[in-house]
């Protein structure tokens, strides 16, 4: 977070009318347009930036929106955050401005990205014994048999895995791993839900 304060800093350096126009720019970029870098150089040459100081300001503010967007942040608290990190108030206006006109495509543009895992449709499970012979005689050897049915993140088909193990493999399961998973699939629907 350190480098926040040092950017900030930089940030300063330009007019607060450069800094609303390089908000722009940075926006652009992160709503999916190409960001263009001549604007941007010509926005900063008056603060002699160097290309470092230009990549900096640029990562900065793209931490600055995308976290603020993420955490649903209002410009006034927005606005209030950034002053009280050394940011000038023209500064901020502009930048606040920039979010605020942006703030709700923004965030659609961050769920659209965000990492997006298959669904689970349905479970099943079935017992096959298996014959085995061996010299001495003839040994049932239980097999269990799941069935999953999956929706795919990117496609939205059903897709469908089926896994067999060994009885005593999958006691094993059963009792660590597949408790352990459930309790994760719970996290991630939960997590899904609240973004």
């Amino acid at each position: 977070m350190y480098w926040v304060l040092a950017e900030i800093s930089t940030l300063a350096k330009i007019s607060s009318v450069k800094m609303k126009l390089l908000c722009v720019q940075v926006l652009k970029d992160l709503l999916g347009e190409a960001i263009d870098y001549d604007k941007v150089s010509k926005l900063t040459a008056d603060a002699k930036f160097e290309s470092g100081d230009i990549k900096a300001s640029v990562a900065v503010l793209t931490f600055i929106f995308t976290s603020a967007a993420k955490h649903d942040v209002d410009s006034e608290s927005l606005s209030s955050e950034l002053q009280q990190l050394g940011l000038p108030k023209e500064h901020t206006t502009g930048l606040c401005k920039s979010y605020e006109d942006k703030h709700i495509a923004l965030q659609e543009k961050l769920r659209e990205s965000s990492l997006r895992l298959g669904r689970l449709e349905a479970v099943s499970w079935r017992v096959d014994y298996t014959l085995s012979s061996s010299e001495l005689q003839e040994v049932n050897e239980p097999t269990v048999q799941l069935c999953l049915q999956t929706e795919g993140a990117e496609t939205g088909n059903t897709e469908t895995t089926i896994v067999s193990v060994s009885a005593d493999k999958f006691r094993v399961l059963l009792t660590g791993e597949l408790q352990h998973i459930s309790s994760l699939l719970q996290l991630q629907t939960l997590f899904i839900d609240i973004y």
